[in-house]
C-alpha cells in the first residue's frame, strides 16, 4: 500500500466510479488527479469535483503500470480453501479507507460447495461499515473478482449481509494498528 500523494495528469479518458456513492463517472483526458491511495492495485484519486476510484485495469490512464498478478488458476495447484480464499481479500480495499477487507473485519463467512453440475462454488457473506455506502457492489465485485481467479474456483458468490452489525470489535489486531486505534 501506498499513501504518496501525487498529481498525474490523465492520459485518455477513463470510467471511475464516484466515492461514496458508487456511481460512474467518466474523467476526461487531460484532467489532473491526485492519487491519494494504491490500494489492491485499484487506484482512489481527487479532484477538484471529488473522490473517485479508477480501477487496476484502467492504471495505464494515470501512466501507471497494472500490478494485477497474471492469472494463476493453473491446473497443478492445490483448488483454494477458506484460507487461500481470505487470503486473496486481503487485496481488496475499501478505497476510502486504507485497510484490507479481511483486517477490517468485513468478510463474516466463507463457504465452499459443489453445485449439481460438479462446479466448486464459493460463497462469500460480507458487510460494509456502513449501510446505504454506494461502494459496496463496487467492493462485493473486487471480492468475487479475486476469488475466481483462484484455483479449484468455479463460480465466486458475493453477499452483502447486515447482521451482525459492522463495529470496529470486528477489526483483526492488524487492521486496528492500520488506523491508529491502538
Amino acid at each position: 500500500m501506498s499513501t504518496h500523494h501525487e498529481e498525474v495528469e490523465l492520459t485518455r479518458e477513463v470510467q471511475a466510479t464516484l466515492i461514496p456513492h458508487g456511481d460512474p463517472y467518466t474523467l476526461e483526458k487531460g484532467a489532473k488527479v491526485t492519487i491519494t491511495h494504491r490500494l489492491g492495485g485499484n487506484f482512489t484519486v481527487m479532484t477538484i469535483n471529488g473522490m473517485y476510484r479508477i480501477s487496476a485495469a484502467d492504471a495505464d490512464s494515470l501512466g501507471e503500470e497494472s500490478s494485477q498478478a497474471p492469472d494463476d488458476n493453473c491446473e497443478n495447484a492445490e483448488p483454494a480453501d477458506e484460507d487461500s480464499i481470505r487470503e486473496a481479500l486481503r487485496s481488496v480495499f475499501d478505497p476510502e479507507i486504507p485497510v484490507n477487507v479481511v483486517d477490517l473485519g468485513l468478510i463474516y463467512k466463507i463457504k465452499i460447495a459443489e453445485d449439481e453440475e460438479g462446479k466448486r462454488v464459493a460463497n462469500i457473506d460480507m458487510t460494509l461499515t456502513a449501510p446505504g455506502c454506494g461502494m459496496g457492489p463496487v467492493i462485493a465485485e473486487d471480492c468475487k473478482g479475486k476469488v475466481i481467479k483462484l484455483p479449484g474456483v468455479d463460480e465466486a458468490n458475493v453477499e452483502i449481509v447486515w447482521d451482525p452489525p459492522w463495529n470496529q470489535d470486528l477489526m483483526s489486531e492488524k487492521g486496528k494498528m492500520e488506523l491508529g486505534l491502538i
